[in-house]
C-alpha cells in the first residue's frame, strides 16, 4: 500500500471521457487482495472509495454494489448516496459515494456503549431500520452491525453487495430469521430485551407478537448462533484482524495481536521454555507442564503438553494438538459469554509432520478452586446461594449448547468476585451424538454434586 494521502484517478464509466480525481486520506479498511475502503475527498467533498482489488471477480462485485445501492434509493432506504464507479489507472476498479458525515459503525458504538440499556437502545434503533428494510424486500444475507452506520437517530445501511431483493415485502419466516439474527447479540439470560426487540419489530411490520412467535424466534436465534461459533472459530487460525498467524521452523502459533504489541512474536517462541522455567511454576508432570509469567506486561499462565512417545503423538496430529482444542473452546465459550481465561496463544512443535509438543497461553486470573471455596472459605448460605446459582446457570448453557467439559476436577473451577470461571478445557467436546453426550453430561454433573455435597440447591439434570 503507497503512502497517504493517495491521489486516486478514475476513469469514471459514466462518462466515459471524464478522468475524477480522488485524494485517499485515511485506510479504514483492508481485506488483502481483496478490497481496500479509504475515507476521502472528491471536489472538496467528502466520500467513501471502496477500490477491488479481486482482478477477477472485481467488476462483478463493484457490479453488485453498484446496484444494490441504486436500489436502496430507489426504494427510500437509508444509505450513501451512490456518486460514480470506475477503473483505475493499476487495472483494480473503484466505487465512490457519499460519507455520511458524523457518523459510526453500530458495531463501533455497541462496543463502546457504557451500559447494557444503551446497547438495547442502539439494537432497536437498528431492529426499525431493518423492520423497514425487510418491509420493502430488502433480505440482509450479512447481517452484522457493521453493516450499519448511525448519524444521530438515523440509520444508514452499507453492503448491498449482500443484500437480496425481492418485489414484496418479505414473508414472517425470513422476517424472523432476519430478526432472531439481530437478536444474536444480545445475552442469552437477557429475556426481558429479548422480547423488547422483537415486540419492536413486529409492530414496525404491524405484526401480533405473541408466545409462539417468541419461540420460533428462539429456535431460530439457536441455530444462527451455533453456524456463527462455527464461522467465527475458523477466523481464529487464521491470521485475522484479531490474530497472527506464525511459522517459524518447526513451530506453527497463533498469537492475540494484543498480546504481542510492539514485540516479536518469533521471540517468545523461541524462550518459552526457559520463560516458563524462570516462571512460577504451578505444575509439573509428565502429561503437562504449568507456568505463571510475566510477558510483554502481562500476567499469563503457559501450559506445556509434553510428548509422551510417538503414538501419543500420531494421535493428537490427527484430531488436533489439545492447545489448539483449548484455543478453539476458549473461543466458543467467549462467544457464548461463558467465563474462562482469555486465550492468548497457542503454539505447536513439529517433527517433520507430526506434533511433538504444544503450548496454550491464557491471561492469569486471580480466584479460589471452588473446592477450597467452599471447604476452607466456610462461605454464608446467601454467598453459597450465589455461587451455586452460577453454576446452575454455567452448566445450563453448556447443556443448551452440547457441549461438556470432560475433566472437572475441583482445580478446573475458579470462584472469583463476581464469576464462576472454567479453566483446562482441552477434554472439552461439542456433541452432535445424543447417547454420548448423556454420558459425558452425567459424568460432568458427579463431579459438580461432588463439590457441592450436601448442598440441594443445584438441581440439575443430566438429561438436558
Amino acid at each position: 500500500m503507497a503512502e497517504l494521502p493517495i491521489n486516486l484517478k478514475i476513469r469514471n464509466s459514466l462518462h466515459p471521457q471524464k478522468l475524477e480525481s480522488v485524494e485517499c486520506c485515511s485506510l479504514l479498511r483492508s481485506i488483502p487482495g481483496k478490497r481496500e475502503v479509504y475515507d476521502a475527498l472528491w471536489n472538496n467533498q467528502p466520500v467513501i472509495v471502496k477500490i477491488f482489488l479481486k482482478k477477477i471477480f472485481a467488476f462483478r462485485h463493484l457490479k453488485r454494489e453498484w446496484q444494490g445501492l441504486k436500489i436502496l434509493q430507489k426504494r427510500q432506504l437509508n444509505s450513501p448516496k451512490p456518486l460514480f464507479f470506475g477503473e483505475t489507472a493499476d487495472g483494480s476498479w473503484a466505487i465512490v459515494t457519499e460519507k455520511i458525515v458524523n457518523s459510526s459503525t453500530a458495531l463501533d458504538i455497541f462496543n463502546s456503549a457504557e451500559n447494557n440499556q444503551d446497547k438495547l437502545k442502539l439494537l432497536i434503533l437498528v431492529c426499525r431500520e431493518l423492520a423497514n428494510q425487510n418491509g420493502k424486500g430488502v433480505l440482509q444475507k450479512d447481517l452484522h452491525l457493521g453493516n450499519f452506520i448511525l448519524a444521530g437517530d438515523e440509520v444508514y445501511a452499507l453492503d448491498p453487495a449482500r443484500m437480496e431483493f425481492f418485489h414484496r415485502p418479505l414473508c414472517k419466516s425470513k422476517s424472523t430469521s432476519q430478526l432472531a439474527l439481530l437478536s444474536c447479540f444480545l445475552p442469552d439470560d437477557y429475556v426481558r430485551s429479548f422480547e423488547r426487540l422483537c415486540r419492536e419489530y413486529f409492530d414496525a411490520r404491524q405484526w401480533q407478537f405473541d408466545e409462539t412467535q417468541k419461540v420460533l424466534v428462539l429456535k431460530s436465534r439457536d441455530r444462527h448462533r451455533k453456524k456463527q461459533i462455527k464461522k467465527g472459530l475458523k477466523k481464529y487460525i487464521r491470521t485475522s484482524k484479531r490474530t497472527l498467524s506464525v511459522k517459524s521452523g518447526q513451530f506453527f502459533a497463533i498469537f492475540d495481536r494484543g498480546f504481542i504489541e510492539h514485540i516479536r512474536p518469533i521471540d517468545f517462541i523461541e524462550q518459552i521454555d526457559s520463560l516458563m522455567d524462570a516462571g512460577r511454576i504451578l505444575k509439573k508432570g509428565r502429561t503437562s507442564y504449568l507456568s505463571r509469567l510475566m510477558w510483554n506486561g502481562k500476567d499469563v499462565v503457559v501450559k506445556r503438553y509434553n510428548h509422551k512417545g510417538l503414538i501419543h503423538s500420531l494421535r493428537h496430529t490427527i484430531k488436533g494438538s489439545r492447545a489448539r482444542r483449548n484455543w478453539l473452546f476458549s473461543h466458543r465459550l467467549a462467544m457464548l459469554e461463558i467465563p474462562t481465561p482469555r486465550p492468548l496463544a497457542f503454539i505447536e512443535q513439529r517433527k517433520g509432520q507430526i506434533i511433538w509438543q504444544s503450548y496454550i497461553v491464557t491471561e492469569y486470573i486471580e480466584g479460589q478452586k471452588l473446592y477450597d471455596f467452599l471447604k476452607n472459605s466456610r462461605p454464608e448460605q446467601q454467598e453459597q446461594l450465589q455461587i451455586n446459582g452460577k453454576l446452575k446457570n454455567l452448566m445450563s448453557k453448556l447443556a443448551k449448547y452440547r457441549i461438556t467439559h470432560g475433566d472437572l476436577k475441583h482445580t478446573n473451577i475458579l470462584i472469583t468476585e463476581d464469576k464462576v470461571v472454567l479453566t483446562d478445557l482441552d477434554s472439552m467436546r461439542y456433541h452432535k451424538v445424543g447417547w454420548f453426550y448423556k454420558a459425558c453430561r452425567a459424568r460432568d454433573m458427579n463431579y459438580i454434586n461432588q463439590f457441592i455435597g450436601s448442598s440441594e440447591d443445584l438441581n440439575l439434570s443430566s438429561e438436558k
